[in-house]
Parts: structure tokens; sequence; C-alpha cells
């Protein structure tokens, strides 16, 4: 009987049963039925099980001959294999394994540290703007200082998405997390020094290093998806990544109003209030870096897909940044995608910087409703994102599913920018809802979009020049709409967002889709694979060296 290849554990000796659950895929099944990929060196291929009886499991491991040894767990990995019926081994594309994946338990805790430290980040852009009238009275300073406090977040992410892409390359998942986590924490903690009305200068410098903080979180969700997650279920953890942050902006527009309240009078308050506000946002912000420091891990012991399966065991010497970029602004669907999502996204970052403004000039005195406004559209937005999600992991759709948002995206915009002085503030609830739901919902499509017309290529470069673009086009849609609604209305500032939209519209139609991903998890290949690369852990290498030791004993 073949060996079997664990990758980061024992290898099973010939003759025996393959260990902690784990039977050999039959070389009679269709080779249809298999995503098998060229690998070097001796592999059996093992696939994941969906929904198999624990009977079928205990049949199966009866016609190995004997009872299964468990292995030692690491990481808690938890496997689930396919069924299997008679044969002893699986033999890939010329008598190659099928690369071995396994879906492991540990993915959900790495994705809920993330999603919740980067809430606490989305936190700190917005809880300025939604009171700036409140700030602008504390500090002394004019409305566009507090823009600023906004669009530093875009400012700093445009010169660093380049090194924090190369760092999470090069250095990897985990170390990207803790950067992004610690700056965020650290710049928590400077704002708590800032509860003077002189000190403006120190509340920027802490919002300063939330901004770098953001440079190393906002990439990393379908950098997370792929490397955690099945095929069946990539695109809702991209999407819950992402909602992690738009639950911040929630919160950001919920709490701040609430936290501190206007009162202008009595300057002692204020700044009680200030500072209640940026102690518990530091308090959670350390919390949460504990726990990314104890419990964030760099990758799962076993890939979770074939695509993933194919990029750890390709070579990666050939890898280069450089030639990673230039092959991405080579990529002309990609170049189009880049351009879209900067236009919605950074519209989206217009409307909630401005959100404040635009409400208090047709309905004066309504700091906290200017709030749940906000928390409207971005609540809205977390469930178009889930059901985005779900719904690109059922159907694959992802040009149809891209366009249709954008356009209902686009109707939103319309829609609120008409209706926004009419005088019933709950139209402006109902319509921003509408506008949430359709706008923050894009935000996930687009980063798994770029995955799969982008790969082999590393997602955070992706997702990291997706960002830098949203960026942009946000500081430049603030300052313009910022400066249309002070000169000639909001409604002059929303009609000019509408019509980059509509720009984005034709953009998004001419996009071409080649599911390159997808296909390889599906089985067709073309051959022209290249890994990116990541750091090992020394115990990952040891365990590689004891699995080539063992090998070499076993073909002896």
């Amino acid at each position: 009987m073949a060996q079997l290849d664990d990758e980061e554990g024992a290898a099973v000796a010939p003759g025996h049963p393959p260990a902690n659950g784990y039977l050999l895929v039959p070389g009679g099944e269709p080779l249809g039925k298999l995503s098998a990929e060229p690998q070097n060196g001796l592999k059996a291929g093992c696939l994941t099980l969906n929904g198999v009886s624990p009977d079928s499991l205990a049949a199966a491991a009866q016609s190995l001959g004997g009872p299964q040894t468990p292995l030692a767990p690491e990481e808690e990995t938890q496997t689930r294999l396919l069924p299997t019926g008679p044969g002893e081994e699986t033999a890939g594309a010329e008598g190659s394994r099928v690369p071995q994946t396994a879906l492991s338990a540990r993915r959900f805790v790495v994705l809920l540290i993330f999603s919740l430290y980067s809430l606490v980040n989305a936190f700190q852009w917005i809880q300025y703007s939604i009171i700036s009238n409140v700030f602008e009275g504390f500090y002394g300073v004019s409305s566009l200082h507090i823009d600023w406090l906004s669009m530093v977040y875009m400012l700093a992410y445009v010169p660093l998405i380049f090194p924090a892409t190369w760092l999470l390359d090069t250095r990897g998942l985990r170390l990207t997390a803790l950067l992004g986590s610690g700056l965020n924490c650290l710049g928590a903690w400077i704002k708590c020094a800032s509860v003077q009305q002189h000190l403006f200068w120190v509340t920027m410098l802490g919002q300063c290093l939330c901004s770098v903080a953001q440079v190393f979180i906002l990439g990393l969700p379908s950098r997370i998806a792929s490397v955690w997650f099945g095929p069946k279920e990539v695109s809702t953890a991209c999407a819950t990544g992402v909602l992690g942050n738009q639950l911040g902006t929630a919160v950001g527009f919920l709490l701040p109003p609430v936290l501190v309240p206007n009162t202008q009078n009595d300057t002692d308050l204020l700044a009680c209030n200030i500072s209640t506000m940026f102690y518990g946002t530091s308090s959670i912000a350390t919390f949460l870096c504990l726990l990314t420091v104890i419990a964030f891990k760099e990758k799962p012991q076993y890939p979770p897909s074939q695509a993933q399966a194919v990029l750890q065991k390709s070579p990666c010497a050939e890898y280069s940044y450089k030639k990673s970029i230039r092959n991405l602004f080579k990529n002309i669907p990609f170049v189009l995608l880049l351009i879209t999502y900067g236009i919605i996204t950074g519209a989206f970052y217009s409307v909630s910087t401005l959100l404040n403004q635009m409400i208090l000039t047709y309905y004066k005195g309504e700091e906290i409703n200017a709030g749940r406004i906000g928390l409207t559209l971005v609540v809205a937005g977390m469930v178009g994102s889930i059901l985005c999600g779900l719904w690109l992991d059922h159907t694959k759709t992802y040009k149809q599913t891209t366009l249709i948002v954008y356009i209902l995206s686009f109707l939103g915009m319309v829609v609120f920018t008409f209706t926004l002085d009419l005088g019933y503030i709950i139209i402006v609830f109902v319509t921003g809802g509408i506008l949430g739901f359709f706008m923050t919902g894009y935000l996930p499509l687009g980063f798994e979009f770029a995955v799969e017309i982008t790969y082999p290529e590393s997602e955070g470069t992706s997702s990291g020049l997706l960002n830098a673009s949203a960026q942009i086009f946000g500081i430049l849609f603030t300052l313009a709409q910022g400066k249309l609604t002070s000169d000639y209305g909001p409604k002059a500032g929303n009609i000019f967002l509408c019509i980059w939209m509509f720009l984005g519209i034709i953009l998004t139609a001419l996009i071409k889709s080649d599911l390159k991903r997808h296909n390889i998890n599906i089985g067709i290949t073309n051959g022209d694979i290249k890994a990116v690369p990541v750091e090992e852990s020394p115990t990952d290498q040891e365990s590689k060296t004891m699995m080539m030791s063992k090998q070499s004993e076993s073909a002896i």
C-alpha cells in the first residue's frame, strides 16, 4: 500500500493503516471526481468529506484490514474525507498523487480575532467625523481639520500598501496581523493623552498610527479566507472578514453621539466624555492584541483546498514581488476592476465621512439621528456582504453578481440624493439602508473577484491594490464632495458621486471573467502555477525533515 504523506506529521509505514481518520482514496475512483495536480515525491491522495456517516468511515476502515491508530493532534485539525470504495491508492495525472486537503477548526478562531480587531480599527476611523461639530468646538479647529482625521486613513494607505503587501508575501500572515493589531492598540492609547483643548496634534498622532495599522488590516480578509477556508466557504469567509470592518464603522456611527453628546457649554464634562470613549477603545484594543499574539496562527496544518495545495507544493524560488505587481498591472480585467472598485468604495468613504454634515444641513440638531442613519447604512451593508458571499459560494457567478450590485448601488445613490431634502428623516433612514445594502455589500465581491482573475498571484497583493485605489478615490471624492457641499449644498456633491458611479458600471461591464482559482479547484489546470513564499516555522521545517527521513527509510 502506498505511503500516506501527512506533510507535517508522522508518515505511515507500508502495510499499516492510515492514522487519525485519514483514508486512502481508491485508485478506481473516476479521475473526473478528483482535482488532481502533479506533485513530486510519493504522496497518497486525501480529499475532504462532506456529510459522511460514521458507519461509512467504520466500514472503510475495516476494508483496510485493521484498527486505526490515532495520530497525535496538532493544531486541533479536524479532517473530513470522501467515502472510499475498493482500491489501494490514488493516482492523479501521470501517476502523481492528489494533494491532501483538510479543514482546521482553528480557522474560525483566526477569522473571529481578525474581524474584532478590524472592527476596533474601523471604529477609530469614523469616531471623529460623525460628531465633527463637537470636536470642532472642543479643539477649536475647522471642519477640514476634523475631516483630515478620517482622510489620514486614506492618505497613509497609498504609500504604505506596497511595503505592507511585500511583508505579507514574504513574512507571512501572522506577523502582518500582529503589526495591525499592535499599532491599532498603540494609537488608541496615544489618543487617551489628547483630551485637552490644545492637544489636537496628539489626537492626530494617535489617528496616524491607527491609519498605519489599517494598512496591515484591510488586505487580509481574502488572504485569510484562501489560506484557512475550503472552496465552498471561501467567499463567505472573506465576506465575514470584511463584515468586521463594516461593523466597526456601524459602531462608530452609533456610539460616539451617545458617549459624547454636544455639551459645548460644559467643557469639563465634554472632556470627561471624550476620555471615556478613548479609554474604552484602548482597553478593548489591548485585549484583542493579546488574543492575536496567543491564538493567531500562520496557516493550518493541511491546505484547505486544491488551489492552496498547488501553491504550497509548487516551487517558490522564482517568485518576485516586483514581477507579481507587474503581472497584476498587465492583467487588463484586474486593472478595470481596480478602477471600478476604487470608484464605488471611494464613494462610500466620502458619504461616510460627510454624512454628519449632509444630515445637519437639512435636519438641524439631529446629530444622534445622523449616527443612526450611518448605522443603518452599514448594518444593511453587512447583511448585503454576507448574502453576496453566500451567493458567490453557491453560484460562482462573480462577473454577473458584481455588475448587478454595482447597478443597484448607483440606483440607490440616485434615490438617496434626491430624497435627502424632502424634510422627512424617516425617508433618509430607508434610502440610506438601501444604499448601504448594495454599496458596502459590494466590498467582498471585489476582493473575491480579484482573487479569481489574478490567481495564482498573492491575495494580499491584489486586495492591497484594490484598497489603495479605494483610498485614492476616497481622498479625491471627499475633498471634491466636501467642497461642492459647502459651496452648493449636499445635492451637488451627491450628483458628482452618481456620475462617477455610472462610469464604474460601464467599466465593470467590460471586465472579462476568467475564474482561474475556481478552475483549479474543479480540476482544470494550465500548468503555469507558481507559489507565493511564506516563511515556515522551525516546527514546520522539523516535521518535513522527519517526513523525508521516514520516506527514505520506507523506500529502502
